[in-house]
């Protein structure tokens, strides 16, 4: 399942936002029956396409809507063979040792070129999560900020890997949450403190997005401090697959935005990145930021792969596939109403309410050959479950149709009980 954040509200220095037990005690039963029912920890082998190979269920063929691979680049050719030729060329996968001491030469390739493609100064990480990881407490310590801590302001949607540092950075400086896209309370924060850092989601893993231009007049009315996990939304958007934030960011970033990015997902690679606008910056984050100077880099197979992606977002076909995803998700919305009908990011929910009944319409869309995500408490609010579904480039017309008429028709049972 794809997450959001787990608690809401202020904290300041002490306390936390998350309890856990209590999120266990309501949602055991949930994931309980997700698991019962096949939906959850399965294993399978991938086929043409979107297509997956169920090992627990002789092999049975079914199409997958629950990857991220939004481009459909997580099996392609391409990007493959540049895991193996990386792999081929350096005899090893893994050097355990951290970053601060030594490094493939292949991954200060990979880092200068994604540096040219996105505009900034890159520093990958293993996962998105570790980025963040390494990023919000040097955001605390108030040395990007002038040497002042700044409150740091949390959109409540704000996904899970952003939001359960919340605890640790309140050791720091004073931490709040407000409500989604809630502009106007964060001006408010603006308006009376004198340092500010906001802390969102480009694309928005339930759909949705951030007001990147009221973001960046606050930013340039205010000074205020933008951290952007944009994971969902490179790729997919930008000449180059900047993404959905970089893309909207003209010039340099400057000492004030940051962009973390997923090199996963539509880049159809492996690991996560920073994107950084001071050489400052990058200092700072090469010898403190916890996952860079305590851990290992990406592995030699996913260097290469992300390097061979990195050169086919030079080439036509990533526009191409952009082109591709609006349409697949243009038909989706044909055939089935959401909340997000017409909007040109990718992810689509289907609300259904009820988890149980949730959880029983991902089971009857996998019997119909169609493996989607039974969303619920904690990844949505409690009462609001459904189904999130990633239609992607990947997909034929004739994947989108059979799913848009199992939805339909699970739908239509749903509705008679």
């Amino acid at each position: 399942m794809e997450g959001k954040a787990l608690g809401q509200g202020s904290i300041a220095g002490k306390g936390t936002p998350r309890n856990t037990a209590s999120l266990i005690q309501y949602a055991q039963s949930h994931f309980d029956a997700a698991h019962f029912q096949g939906l959850m920890a399965i294993y399978g082998r991938p086929l043409a396409d979107r297509a997956v190979a169920l090992t627990h269920d002789r092999g049975r063929r079914v199409v997958d809507f629950v990857r991220c691979s939004y481009l459909g680049l997580d099996n392609h050719p391409q990007i493959v063979a540049g895991a193996v030729e990386a792999m081929k060329e350096y005899g090893t996968l893994h050097w355990s040792c951290a970053r601060t001491r030594l490094n493939f030469s292949i991954l200060g390739d990979l880092e200068a070129a994604l540096s040219e493609l996105f505009d900034a100064r890159v520093i990958t990480y293993t996962t998105v999560l570790a980025a963040n990881m390494g990023a919000l407490p040097l955001i605390a310590s108030g040395h990007l900020t002038g040497g002042v801590k700044p409150l740091m302001v949390f959109d409540r949607l704000a996904h899970a890997t952003l939001a359960f540092h919340k605890g640790t950075i309140a050791a720091e400086t004073r931490v709040e949450t407000i409500a989604h896209n809630d502009l106007e309370a964060l001006e408010m924060l603006c308006r009376t403190n004198g340092s500010v850092a906001f802390v969102c989601d480009g694309v928005y893993s339930m759909g949705g997005s951030a007001d990147l231009a009221r973001l960046r007049r606050l930013q340039e009315r205010y000074g205020l401090f933008l951290y952007i996990d944009d994971a969902h939304g490179v790729s997919i958007f930008g000449k180059h697959g900047e993404g959905f934030a970089r893309s909207q960011m003209s010039g340099p970033l400057g000492e004030r935005t940051i962009v973390a990015a997923s090199l996963g997902k539509g880049f159809g690679a492996s690991g996560g990145l920073i994107m950084l606008g001071t050489a400052r910056q990058e200092e700072l984050f090469r010898r403190y930021a916890v996952a860079h100077a305590f851990s290992a880099s990406l592995n030699v197979a996913a260097i290469g792969a992300a390097r061979a992606s990195q050169q086919l977002h030079l080439t036509e076909e990533l526009t191409e596939l952009q082109q591709r995803l609006r349409s697949r998700t243009a038909l989706f919305d044909s055939l089935v109403p959401t909340e997000q009908q017409g909007s040109p990011l990718p992810i689509r929910t289907v609300e259904i309410g009820d988890e149980m009944t949730a959880i029983g319409a991902a089971r009857a869309l996998l019997d119909r050959g169609f493996y989607t995500s039974a969303i619920f408490f904690p990844t949505v609010a409690r009462g609001r479950a459904g189904l999130r579904l990633c239609p992607t480039a990947g997909h034929s017309e004739d994947d989108i149709r059979g799913l848009g008429i199992a939805i339909q028709d699970v739908l239509k049972e749903i509705s008679a009980r």
